[in-house]
């Protein structure tokens, strides 16, 4: 096994668990980002380009940081900090271990897929890149247009709330 997979790997873990375990919401998106990350640079490192900058754009481009905004717009001030365990963190914790459980048989208890050889061109991001700009533009920019206009109407309701207050 390589090094840095290996770190990779487990700074991407770990960034996920302090994602699900921090209190501050601003926190727990940041962590999130850095575990976007991390699956991104494993995508690089493993030769799947496309994916790994698809993760960089889409992921962290835009959705930690359209969560980011949408915490700070739409925060009401001075909520106290609830609990972080209730009462029925057993249950959760025994269903994550039984879970666990049944993966790691399945994948240990299976058969070892053997790689194929690939036949035929691979597609590489710059003729990806070309396909997207001159026969899908028009999905494209509607994509782009609809992305604009949540993002305005998000900053239009949380604008609301705060005259109302």
């Amino acid at each position: 096994m390589d090094l840095t997979l290996f770190i990779i790997g487990v700074a991407t873990v770990a960034a996920a668990i302090a994602a699900m375990s921090l209190r501050n919401l601003i926190h727990c998106v940041l962590a999130l980002a850095v575990c976007f990350l991390g699956v991104a640079i494993l995508f690089l490192r493993l030769g799947a380009e496309f994916v790994g900058f698809a993760q960089i754009l889409v992921y962290i481009g835009a959705v930690a940081i359209l969560i980011v905004f949408a915490i700070l717009l739409t925060r009401s001030g001075g909520e106290e900090p609830k609990p972080f365990f209730n009462s029925q963190w057993w249950y959760g914790l025994a269903i994550a271990v039984a879970v666990f459980g049944c993966l790691s048989f399945a994948i240990l208890g299976g058969k070892s897929i053997q790689p194929q050889s690939i036949t035929g061109n691979s597609t590489t991001v710059k003729q990806i890149g070309t396909e997207l700009m001159t026969t899908y533009v028009l999905p494209l920019e509607v994509m782009g247009i609809l992305l604009t206009a949540a993002m305005l109407g998000a900053v239009v309701i949380a604008w609301q709330k705060g005259e109302r207050k």
